[in-house]
């Protein structure tokens, strides 16, 4: 009885930029008995990676990271809502710049605005914040790291003295389960 033995070797390598390339090599070998399968599948997993390692090298053509994806080419990136991020670090400010529109959601917007208005915080506080944790204005941030900032913003924030109706902040520390 003849056995069909067949091994696929893959591998991705990560590149600058979000970017990654990888290459797969796949063989099939028909072997007359079952005693030869540990070293027929030694010898074409041998053939494999040593095929896939040889290939992979070559990293082939990779875009101008100071341009691809850009808007404009001046080293501004296209957020999904087609806003720019400043270049110069400071971002857009979180009462505006640009067009206005966040990349956030309208939730997260609007808990943010509202959070800094009862906490009598300058908005500048927030806008720092942002600025360092992801290197962007507050206008620019993604829903994902919208959500970052959020949380640090109720760790530094989140019980001030001073709200706007003269009590803490409603927005309490969340208290941890215990186990």
């Amino acid at each position: 009885m003849a056995v069909i033995l067949q091994m696929t070797y893959s591998k991705k390598l990560g590149l600058p930029n979000f970017s990654s390339h990888s290459c797969s090599v796949s063989l099939q070998v028909e072997i007359a008995d079952v005693s030869q399968v540990t070293g027929e599948a030694r010898k074409l997993y041998a053939l494999t990676q040593d095929a896939v390692d040889r290939e992979i090298q070559q990293v082939g053509w990779l875009p101008d990271a100071t341009t691809y994806g850009m808007i404009n080419g001046e080293g501004q990136p296209a957020i999904g809502n087609g806003n720019h991020v400043n270049g110069n670090g400071n971002g857009h400010r979180v009462n505006g710049g640009g067009n206005g529109e966040w990349a956030c959601s309208e939730k997260q917007k609007d808990l943010v605005l509202k959070f800094i208005r009862e906490n009598q915080l300058d908005k500048s506080n927030i806008e720092d914040l942002a600025q360092e944790m992801f290197d962007k204005g507050v206008i620019g941030l993604n829903r994902l790291e919208m959500s970052g900032v959020i949380a640090e913003m109720f760790t530094r924030y989140g019980k001030r003295e001073g709200a706007a109706n003269g009590s803490r902040s409603r927005y309490p520390q969340r208290e941890r389960s215990r186990a």
